[in-house]
């Protein structure tokens, strides 16, 4: 059932791996995928992948720095191999923690230890206890309660004692009359009681013995007292500036008009003495708790020493109860930062994983711990998994002699026109030559806005210095047509007229308007641009992440590819009106996997720079 169980290492050395019979295809691949994407990206809060036909579940042993990773077909629902994959990891453990801990994985490893036969019987073991019981059969006939029944214990008597003739409700009922027989017998015996009362009269029958049972205990309660409980008296009170009164105020014992109350009174009077004697008791029992909190606090004894170190984890292993609050006020953090929820949630959950577990120093408190793991993971995600160097790579196509192309696309407003002339600028200063492709047809003013900023590009370059040829020329044929064909006329133009770039211009978009983005997919489809970018606001928080995957997901649906082209890249526009609020990148980059290749600071053609990730952290993370 399983393809395959591997048992490696967070540096990368396989303690033990197995195969399932009939399975020639190696374990590598899927597992240096899962090492990829999820592993190394920060991306383990879920424990599940795929890879192509195959489902890939792990568990992380922070402690020694292992990894457990099971495979099997995607097709097949195996419903224990969560547990079974604990179990392993449990059992691993105790096997070769003494090694593990005197001598590492590497040593570990050459001792060429045997553990195939306890992944055998645990795998047996699992798969028994999943097997599915087999269907109950059900009873026959002459089993079930009502074939006892006779015709005659089914008339009816003209009394209505059927009870007596039906046996076989009687037997049902059995049970429920012996269990409740008491209850049954008192319920009779307040309705003998009551007969010929009106429901008035019970219900002041009811309150009247309410009373006296009320009474009955508290008189009960002051005879059982251990002390004798008096009414206490007011003692005279004295001024302290004033001199002192001379005048009694000991009311307690009088009503209005100076007689003593009945006897009634004087009862209640007891109840409420000896009620207020327990409360006081319990209010001194709390006080002297308080006293001996403050003793400790201001340092009596080792106390002082105590507090001080509170918090501190103290060689102790990471678990998920320790980590809870921080990891709480972390997500909220990170939300108020504008990061979206989902990804919050799934960025801590991550961290929680990757130090559950884990065996902390000394003096080093849970809070520090989580916000510095935190930290390298967002550093991580906003790290490419592969470099884009578009310098590099253009210079690469034109030894090939073809332009590189460049497609730009995201929703509308988001500033694609102006930020392909601050990529332009940038590649003219770095002595290429661009050809801009006005293929959105759809916005009025789009063309026009493209031939103006190419005016101004070549008014900073004038011709003269490039050989008498505009370093920016703009291919356009109008609006309402076809934009890939145009796409697909433009490159082939900069092929014959030796164009180093192609920049292409597309019309901002919904995300979810499926006709555009049917148009979108079919002019990246066709054209195989070498780089897709999508531009994106620094603004946006939650709206990032349903852009994006909706976006990729566009693409993937219209592409006539087995392997369609997605986002390649992110530029990221408005970066100088957030101040620290920048969750918008993390939440694009966590998404889509995809560098940040750009950030625009400002409206000059200068104002294009790189994303520099610790800064972004160090923004993100401050307070």
């Amino acid at each position: 059932m399983l393809d395959f169980f591997t048992i490696f290492s967070k540096g990368g050395i396989v303690l033990w791996c197995f195969q399932g019979a009939g399975v020639t295809e190696s374990f590598t691949g899927p597992v240096n995928a899962l090492i990829r994407s999820v592993i190394l990206q920060e991306r383990s809060g879920n424990n599940t992948f795929t890879h192509e036909a195959l489902s890939l579940k792990y568990k992380l042993d922070n402690e020694f720095e292992l990894v457990f990773v099971v495979g099997f077909q995607k097709i097949l629902t195996l419903t224990y191999v969560d547990k079974f994959i604990d179990d392993v990891q449990l059992h691993f453990r105790d096997r070769y923690k003494n090694e593990l801990e005197q001598k590492g994985a590497l040593k570990l490893l050459n001792n060429n230890f045997e553990f195939e036969d306890d992944f055998k019987t645990l795998l047996r073991d699992a798969e028994d206890s999943s097997k599915a019981r087999g269907p109950v059969s059900m009873r026959t006939f002459t089993e079930s309660q009502k074939s006892q029944k006779t015709v005659k214990s089914m008339i009816e008597t003209k009394g209505g004692d059927k009870g007596k003739e039906q046996g076989g409700k009687k037997n049902k009922n059995a049970k429920k009359e012996e269990g409740h027989g008491k209850v049954s017998t008192s319920e009779k015996t307040v309705e003998n009681g009551n007969q010929g009362l009106t429901q008035d009269e019970i219900m002041q029958k009811k309150r009247e013995e309410f009373f006296r049972k009320r009474m009955a205990g508290s008189a009960e309660k002051t005879s059982k007292s251990p002390k004798p409980q008096k009414p206490k008296e007011k003692q005279m009170r004295v001024w302290d500036m004033a001199g002192s009164s001379t005048k009694d105020l000991d009311y307690s014992q009088r009503n209005g008009n100076g007689s003593h109350d009945s006897g009634l009174t004087d009862m209640y009077l007891l109840s409420v003495d000896y009620e207020s004697s327990e409360e006081e008791e319990e209010i001194e029992e709390e006080e002297e708790k308080v006293v001996i909190t403050d003793i400790s606090k201001k340092g009596g004894g080792f106390g002082g020493m105590f507090g001080m170190l509170k918090g501190l984890v103290g060689s102790k292993s990471l678990t998920q109860e320790d980590m809870e609050p921080v990891l709480d006020k972390m997500r909220d953090h990170l939300i108020a930062k504008n990061v979206a929820a989902d990804i919050a949630s799934q960025l801590c959950d991550s961290v929680a994983k990757k130090l559950e577990g884990k065996v902390m120093g000394t003096f080093t408190t849970v809070a520090s711990t989580v916000k510095q793991a935190l930290q390298d993971s967002l550093v991580q995600i906003l790290q490419p998994k592969r470099r884009v160097d578009i310098l590099r790579d253009v210079l690469e196509a034109r030894s090939q002699r073809r332009p590189f192309v460049i497609t730009f696309c995201g929703v509308n407003g988001v500033g694609k026109s102006t930020n392909l002339a601050k990529i332009s600028f940038w590649l003219i200063e770095n002595g290429f030559t661009v050809l801009i492709a006005a293929c959105d047809t759809f916005r009025a003013g789009a063309v026009e806005q493209l031939r103006t900023h190419q005016r101004r590009l070549n008014s900073l370059h004038p011709p003269e210095k490039h050989g008498g040829r505009p370093v920016v020329q703009l291919y356009e044929k109008g609006y309402g047509k076809d934009a890939a064909g145009i796409a697909m006329e433009a490159i082939a133009y900069a092929r014959n007229q030796a164009f180093d770039v192609v920049l292409v211009d597309t019309a901002g978009r919904m995300q979810d308007n499926a006709p555009l983005m049917t148009a979108l997919a079919k002019l990246i489809a066709v054209n195989m641009p070498d780089l897709v970018l999508f531009v994106g606001e620094a603004l946006v928080g939650n709206e990032a992440v349903d852009q994006l995957v909706k976006f990729n997901q566009a693409l993937a649906d219209h592409s006539m590819s087995d392997k369609p082209r997605l986002i390649d890249g992110i530029v990221l526009t408005k970066f100088d009106t957030i101040d620290d609020k920048v969750g918008a990148a993390i939440s694009m980059t966590y998404i889509t996997g995809q560098p940040i290749v750009f950030v625009g600071t400002g409206q000059t053609y200068n104002d294009l720079r790189s994303l520099n990730a610790r800064a972004v952290v160090s923004a993100l993370m401050k307070a």
